[in-house]
């Protein structure tokens, strides 16, 4: 036994080879409610040739098909986008989600996608920061005046605001010194990928510096994303394709390898399950709800 971590889900987002089946991401989102998990996750890939679903409508399609468990983005590459109409999509899905909204947010790792957005690379991560400001103060003032080196905003109102006071939380995703900055900055979570036990625990105690530096009553929660999958002896592990640590296993080395996270600090595993579609998909939820959720409580 150990100290709790919630367990969340990837929400099917990609469809190589098929067409897109909006039955079967309804029913993994059922099945996934059904089963208690804490939350539902998509990320975002505009361009590519991966097919993959816009996150923030497709965030909106599983708050229609569900009542309790939380939605969120993980992450959205806010610097890529107009921090203005993003807080109001945002705030939209805060309320037709009745305040079950979590947003993470990242630079992401393409800088070349740039010019397709009609923006430059250079100096994104201040683009990111001041986008960021321009959101939770749209969230939270009845108007804003922002004068900002790519952002001006001139006594501007925007209603309504979110459900969840001040705003929904905010998980910042990667894991360099500059990443672990931007989190104590803005958010409520780090967010990283496939970390190892070790690389959690030293950015556990640079969050812990930071945050002492900044003058934060608390540091950060530490959140994870991670690879998973369910394997019987002898079988092969799919390769990941975030590079890291992959957790997979029969269910007691699962339920090793997540009691090691906890233990290293984190709080909320979104589990991203590799090789699985349909029936496999569902199995594999199974396995960590039934087998291994209950020796992590």
């Amino acid at each position: 036994m150990t100290s709790r971590i919630e367990l969340a889900v990837s929400i099917p987002q990609t469809f190589p080879g098929r067409p897109v089946d909006p039955g079967f991401i309804r029913k993994y989102l059922e099945r996934a409610e059904a089963l208690g998990f804490h939350s539902a996750w998509v990320v975002e890939q505009i361009v590519g040739a991966i097919p993959s679903l816009e996150p923030v409508e497709l965030l909106t399609y599983a708050a229609a098909v569900t009542s309790r468990i939380r939605l969120g983005p993980a992450v959205l590459l806010t610097a890529l986008r107009d921090p203005v109409h993003t807080a109001k999509s945002l705030t939209t899905l805060d309320h037709l989600s009745g305040g079950r909204l979590m947003i993470g947010v990242g630079l992401g790792g393409q800088p070349a996608v740039y010019p397709a957005y009609g923006l430059k690379a250079e100096r994104r991560a201040e683009r990111f920061a001041e986008g960021l400001e321009v959101m939770k103060r749209l969230w939270t003032e009845p108007r804003v005046t922002f004068e900002g080196q790519f952002f001006k905003l001139a006594n501007l109102p925007q209603e309504p605001k979110p459900v969840q006071k001040p705003h929904p939380p905010i998980w910042v995703g990667g894991h360099s010194r500059a990443a672990l900055r931007r989190t104590v900055q803005f958010g409520a979570a780090w967010h990283p990928i496939n970390r190892s036990p070790e690389e959690l625990r030293i950015g556990r105690e640079e969050l812990a510096r930071l945050s002492l530096a900044r003058g934060r009553a608390a540091p950060p929660v530490i959140t994870l994303r991670n690879d998973v999958r369910v394997v019987q002896a002898g079988e092969s592990v799919p390769k990941s394709t975030h590079g890291g640590r992959v957790i997979a296993g029969e269910p007691a080395r699962l339920v090793e390898q997540i009691a090691e996270l906890a233990e290293c600090g984190v709080e909320h595993l979104v589990l991203e399950f590799l090789s699985a579609d349909g029936p496999e998909l569902d199995k594999q939820m199974a396995v960590f709800a039934e087998r291994v959720r209950p020796k992590l409580a």
